[in-house]
């Protein structure tokens, strides 16, 4: 487990266990070796880019406090030593994170919650996209990415399970240059990738494009090696621009863009629930079901040093899009409905954070974040007619077409005050307020507090309160027009709050770290989250998309254990984490629930689906001199949830996943350094399966990967 409250944090390693991960106090973190030169701003031709930017650097991170809360840290070298690479998505980097939870369609859920991520690039708010922005991004962006979780200081709300604070790489680090490369292997899959990177006296620039095709885009509803119909094309893009306007302000533009498609892969020997005309068998595995994501944002910022008062202020806009094609007639005659599905989400954003020094002992930092998002979303379902007992009375389809739009504002504000009490102890305390308009409006103060207390050369304590406010995610919200579907094989219930509502929360959170000796560091944390309002999101069709509804309570606590040794060329880490996420009473969007689930859900405590009991990851890693690495990573877990006796009653198999690596650089006297690195994805060829199809708002099986071998070959220029 890594702290990072004032100076000391626990060096989070991943396969070859980076030391220098380890992460600083943000009054470290504001202060440089080499300063910019004081004012008058200098001429293109005196002006240092490189120091200038560096200084700028450290104090954007001056804006961000460490204290009071856990952060994992893990570095651009870390990255590049994953089996794949920095062809490792996003969100297998975060996996080797603990308490992180891999579940279907790449989702992750950190200590018990579903999703509620929220993602910073060099500080500044994303939104997250329809189809989850971890899986937009590309790991060739990053210099260094930070999982901040815990008792939250009251700079970070709105999304509040974990931040995934990402700085990227830019031109005036890097020098000019860039780099070509390519990884290719099993399920036909291939990926090019190029970026080119470098400054020019004021200007800097880093950019990188990759294309990935594969044939295991979505994970496979069946335990065979190869799915059927499960091709994708995937096309991802990033550039970050910035101009030193003068020592102390730097103005920059950040954009990136996504475009994915997904054929959604078939379950074979399936049998039809419904006739179409005269037509009565379909056969499963010639469904052709298609879903397209796009996701686009750019952001501009101006950032420096105003005094002795670091800010900066930030113009950003994000759209996103999802569109699912229905296989018309085989969706009818197994599912009774078949609906082309659009939803697409843009926000317009404003952020604003600053961070002030009083005397030596306290630093000041407060700021805002509004947003504005417009949200439509068009269902077009074909239907049969259907009787009053809901069975098929004709086996001629009927059109019916749902379109509906939803607009949200969302207002915050912060203080907040880190408080240095002599050498060993420091505070942070401060308040959030936030409202959020949609249906309705909805606020709240939020107090927090952390208590950072170093005990000894060795040993650092911690402990925090949060009182947290989470609005739905406004792509996520549906408002289905129930009364249409009366009378047809897609009828629901018209029963309860159909309007999903703002989850509030109390986080406690308490951690010990410990060194042991030169190279070795132990960390044990623990949480208790009480729960009003619990938000959960569920699979309600045969899209890939989720849809938001509330729990009236919910209780979620874990412990997590971490171990991390580095000693020269051999690195070794290992984390363990349990935890237990419950909740009671469904009290919006009730119509996708059958009356039984919901009866008995309304007088119990059930398992959310997405609740695991224990997870682990670890892994080892071996370098010969400079050339040559060895490296072993695993997952695993218990299993997620699904249906028993009553709902989630029952777990998902236990399952180990072994990933293997070998790197070698070899060096050409006419091109120079070639880097080649082969990865052994399940090494085992295990067998697992991380859903079955039941459970609450889970729509259809999925397996893990099957055994894959890959290899990457990177040449820098």
């Amino acid at each position: 487990m890594k702290f990072t409250p004032l100076a000391l944090s626990l060096a989070f390693a991943l396969v070859a266990g980076p030391a220098s991960a380890a992460a600083v106090s943000s009054n470290a973190a504001s202060a440089t070796d080499d300063p910019a030169p004081a004012s008058p701003p200098l001429s293109v031709k005196q002006l240092d880019a490189v120091h200038v930017s560096a200084a700028l650097d450290q104090a954007r991170n001056a804006l961000s406090p460490d204290t009071g809360s856990s952060q994992y840290v893990i570095d651009q070298k870390a990255i590049a030593q994953l089996p794949l690479g920095a062809a490792t998505p996003v969100n297998q980097v975060l996996l080797q994170a603990p308490g992180v939870v891999q579940d279907s369609y790449g989702g992750l859920h950190v200590r018990g919650d579903h999703a509620n991520l929220q993602y910073r690039i060099n500080g500044v708010i994303i939104p997250e996209s329809i189809s989850g922005f971890g899986q937009t991004l590309d790991s060739r962006t990053i210099q260094n990415v930070k999982l901040l979780d815990g008792a939250l200081p009251a700079q970070y709300g709105l999304r509040t399970a974990a931040v995934v604070d990402i700085t990227t790489k830019s031109g005036h680090d890097l020098g000019n240059g860039g780099s070509v490369g390519i990884t290719g292997g099993s399920f036909g899959s291939i990926n090019p990738n190029a970026s080119i990177w470098g400054s020019n006296d004021r200007w800097s620039y880093f950019l990188t494009a990759n294309y990935l095709e594969n044939d295991v885009g979505v994970e496979n509803p069946t335990s065979s090696r190869k799915p059927i119909h499960d091709h994708t094309n995937q096309v991802k893009a990033f550039g970050d621009i910035s101009y030193l306007i003068n020592n102390d302000t730097r103005l920059s533009f950040m954009f990136g863009a996504a475009n994915s498609r997904f054929q959604i892969p078939n379950n074979p020997n399936q049998q039809p629930a419904f006739g179409y005309l005269d037509q009565t068998d379909f056969n499963s595995a010639d469904l052709n079901e298609q879903q397209r994501e796009q996701t686009r944002f750019g952001v501009l910022s101006l950032q420096g040093r105003l005094g002795s008062t670091d800010y900066q202020v930030s113009l950003g806009q994000r759209y996103s899009s999802l569109d699912f094609t229905p296989d018309r007639i085989g969706d009818l005659m197994f599912n009774g409905v078949a609906s082309g599905i659009s939803r697409s989400n843009r926000a317009s954003t404003l952020q604003a954070d600053f961070a002030t020094p009083l005397g030596d002992d306290h630093t000041l930092r407060y700021g805002l974040y509004g947003s504005y998002e417009s949200a439509p979303s068009t269902n077009n379902a074909w239907v049969f007619p259907a009787d009053a007992n809901g069975n098929q009375s004709s086996t001629t389809p009927i059109d019916i077409i749902d379109a509906n739009r939803v607009t949200a504002r969302t207002w915050s504000a912060y203080v907040q005050d880190e408080w240095s009490i002599g050498q060993n102890l420091t505070v942070n305390y401060g308040l959030r307020g936030d409202v959020y308009k949609a249906f309705r409006t909805e606020s709240q103060l939020s107090p927090r507090l952390g208590l950072v207390y170093q005990a000894g050369s060795s040993t650092t304590l911690h402990a925090g309160y949060s009182r947290y406010f989470t609005p739905p995610a406004t792509e996520a919200i549906t408002a289905a027009n129930i009364a249409k579907f009366n009378g047809t094989t897609n009828a629901l219930p018209d029963n309860g709050n159909n309007t999903p509502l703002s989850e509030r929360s109390d986080y406690f959170d308490a951690g010990i770290q410990q060194n042991v000796g030169p190279h070795l560091t132990l960390g044990l944390d623990t949480y208790y989250r009480k729960v009003q309002r619990l938000q959960d999101e569920g699979q309600f069709g045969a899209a890939l998309v989720y849809s938001t509804f509330n729990y009236a309570k919910g209780r979620i606590k874990g412990v997590e254990f971490t171990a991390n040794y580095n000693d020269g060329p051999f690195n070794a880490y290992f984390n363990l984490a349990a935890s237990r996420a419950m909740g009671s009473q469904v009290i919006t969007s009730q119509y996708n629930f059958s009356p039984d689930d919901l009866a008995y859900i309304a007088d119990h405590y059930i398992f959310l689906d997405h609740d695991q009991t224990y997870s682990s990851s670890g892994g080892i890693s071996y370098s010969f001199a400079d050339a040559t690495r060895i490296g072993a990573d695993y997952l695993f877990g218990s299993g997620l949830r699904k249906d028993g006796a009553v709902p989630n009653g029952a777990s998902m198999p236990s399952y180990f996943q072994l990933n293997l690596s070998l790197s070698h650089d070899f060096n050409f006297q006419s091109t120079g350094k070639l880097h080649t690195q082969l990865a052994l994805i399940n090494a085992l060829d295990r067998t697992y399966e991380l859903r079955d199809g039941s459970g609450i708002g889970v729509g259809a099986p999925q397996f893990g990967p099957r055994r894959g071998v890959y290899l990457s070959l990177q040449k820098d220029f």
